[in-house]
């Protein structure tokens, strides 16, 4: 029962990591504070990230 909901967290885990390494522009903060919330946080850490701290590409 828990299976499914880990692989939805570790697919959201791996697509914030790859979202972070790759677009320089953030709400707030910087790509290392980003990658610390992303994978320390694991749960909740790439939800916060898309949710506050997905910036706009220029």
């Amino acid at each position: 029962m828990l299976i499914p909901i880990l692989l939805i967290d570790i697919a959201l885990a791996v697509g914030a990591v790859r979202h972070i390494l790759r677009h320089p522009c953030y709400r707030f903060g910087n790509k290392t504070m980003w990658l610390v919330i992303a994978i320390v946080l694991l749960l909740f850490g790439p939800l916060i990230y898309f949710a506050f701290g997905k910036g706009e590409i220029e």
